[in-house]
C-alpha cells in the first residue's frame, strides 16, 4: 500500500511557543516534524555520536545554538527522542528565555523525563499528542477490518504482512525502551505481564489475576502498567461515578495504544469478522478514534465508562453524559445489545445523546430514541465535530 497520508493533527506553520510532541513508538513525530519544519535546526538524539557529545555536556546545546544565532541561523529547533538526555531541558529553558529560539520537543516517553525531575518547562511549552492513523486520514481507501489486523502504527497499516514488523516493534520496545532505560529490574517477568495485559485489553484491570499470572506482586503490577502508560504504549479510562442512583464500579479499564500490539502479544493470529475477538478489537479502535479526535481538535473532553454492579454497562462516555457509546461489531443488533445504553437513561434522564455504534450498513434510531450508526457514519460525525459538540 503505497499512499502519502496526511496527519490530522495540525502544528503551527511557524510556531512563535515552544512544544512538546509525544505518541507512541513510530507513530510517525518525526515525519511530521520534518514535512512542516524542513528548515529547522536538528538534533536527533537517535544518533550515538550526537547523543553521548551532549550527554557528557549538554551545555554544548547553548554553545552551539548561539553560534548558530550569530550566523543567523533558523530559529525552529527541534530535539528528537528528548527523553533520552533530560538535562538538555535546562538548556531548552535557559535559550527560551533569553534568546528567540523556539523549540519542537519530540519524544516517545515522558518517564525518565518525570522520574529525573527534569525540568518541563514550567508552563512554556504546550503539549501535542500524535498517535497511530485514524479513518480520517486514510479517507475513502479506509479498510476496517486491515486496521484491527494491522494496527495504527503507520509502517503496520501501510505494510502488505506486517507481523515481523509488529514482532520487531515488541522487541525493540522491550530491548530500547525497558532494558536499555532500566525502568524494570526483571524483564522476563514484564514481557510475561505484557502478554497477560493484552489479554485484558478493553477489560476491567484485575491487578490481583495478572500478578498471579506473571508471578509477580500486585504493586509491582500496577508499576508496570504505569510503564506503558509514560511509554504512551496504553492508558487507563476511568469509570464514570457522578450521582450514581445504583451501585457502580469504579475500577479502571485498559486499552494498549496500537491493536496490532495487542493481536500480537495475545496470539489472536487473524481477527476475523464476527469473531468475540473482532468485537474487542472493533472497541479498542472506537476507543482509538475518540482518543485521537480528543487531542487533535484541542477540546481534551473527558472520556470514561459506566458499569453497574450487576455488568451491564456502557463502554464511552464523553465529557459530564453528553453522550453515551457503545461498540458492538454486530451486522445485526439486537435488544440485548442495547442494555446498557436503556438503563443508564434510567440513572441519567440529561443524556443527550445514545450511540450504539455498529457494523449495520444503514443508521437508524430505536423508538426510545437510541441510535444505531455504521462505524463509517460514526467516524465520519466524529471528524465533522458533528458527533461531540
Amino acid at each position: 500500500m503505497n499512499v502519502m497520508i496526511k496527519r490530522k493533527l495540525f502544528l503551527p506553520s511557524k510556531p512563535t511557543e515552544s512544544f512538546f510532541l509525544w505518541g507512541p513508538r513510530q507513530s510517525g513525530k518525526s515525519m511530521l516534524l520534518k514535512a512542516d519544519y524542513p528548515d529547522a535546526i536538528w538534533y536527533d538524539l537517535l544518533k550515538t555520536d550526537l547523543y553521548v557529545r551532549l550527554l557528557e555536556k549538554p551545555s554544548l546545546l547553548r554553545e552551539e545554538l548561539l553560534f548558530a544565532q550569530s550566523q543567523k541561523k533558523p530559529d525552529f529547533v527541534v530535539i528528537d527522542e528528548i527523553q533520552k538526555i533530560p538535562a538538555l531541558l535546562d538548556e531548552v529553558h535557559w535559550l527560551i528565555e533569553n534568546t528567540k529560539f523556539v523549540f519542537g520537543l519530540c519524544g516517545s516517553s515522558a518517564r525518565k523525563v518525570r522520574r529525573g525531575h527534569a525540568n518541563l518547562l514550567g508552563g512554556r511549552a504546550v503539549r501535542y499528542e500524535l498517535l497511530g492513523f485514524v479513518s480520517e486520514e486514510i479517507g475513502p481507501d479506509f479498510n476496517l477490518v486491515r486496521m484491527i489486523n494491522h494496527g495504527y502504527l503507520p509502517r503496520h497499516y501501510l505494510s502488505a504482512s506486517p507481523e515481523r514488523l509488529i514482532l520487531s516493534y515488541v522487541n525493540d520496545y522491550l530491548k530500547e525502551e525497558i532494558a536499555a532505560e532500566a525502568l524494570v529490574r526483571n524483564l522476563p517477568a514484564f514481557s510475561n505481564f505484557l502478554n497477560a495485559a493484552a489479554l485484558s485489553d478493553t477489560e476491567l484491570v484485575n491487578y490481583a489475576t495478572i500478578a498471579r499470572d506473571c508471578g509477580v506482586s500486585g504493586p509491582a503490577v500496577k508499576e508496570y502498567f504505569q510503564i506503558l502508560i509514560d511509554t504512551m504504549l496504553g492508558r487507563f479510562l476511568e469509570a464514570y461515578r457522578k450521582r450514581p442512583k445504583r451501585r457502580v464500579i469504579g475500577a479502571p479499564k485498559f486499552y494498549f495504544s496500537d491493536v496490532g500490539v495487542v493481536n500480537y502479544l495475545a496470539k489472536r493470529g487473524k481477527v476475523a469478522k464476527g469473531s468475540e475477538l473482532f468485537g474487542k478489537a472493533f472497541e479498542n479502535w472506537v476507543f482509538h478514534e475518540l482518543c485521537a479526535h480528543r487531542a487533535y481538535s484541542g477540546r481534551d473532553y473527558d472520556l470514561s465508562y459506566w458499569r453497574l454492579a450487576s455488568g451491564i454497562e456502557v463502554d464511552f462516555i464523553v465529557e459530564d453524559m453528553i453522550v453515551a457509546i457503545e461498540a458492538k461489531a454486530c451486522a445485526r443488533v439486537t435488544s440485548d445489545h442495547l442494555r446498557g445504553l436503556r438503563e443508564i437513561i434510567k440513572d441519567h434522564p440529561k443524556l443527550k445523546r445514545r450511540i450504539l455504534v455498529s457494523l449495520e450498513d444503514r443508521p437508524r434510531k430505536t423508538e426510545d430514541g437510541i441510535e444505531i450508526l455504521p462505524y463509517s457514519l460514526f467516524v465520519k460525525q466524529l471528524w465533522s465535530d458533528a458527533l461531540i459538540r
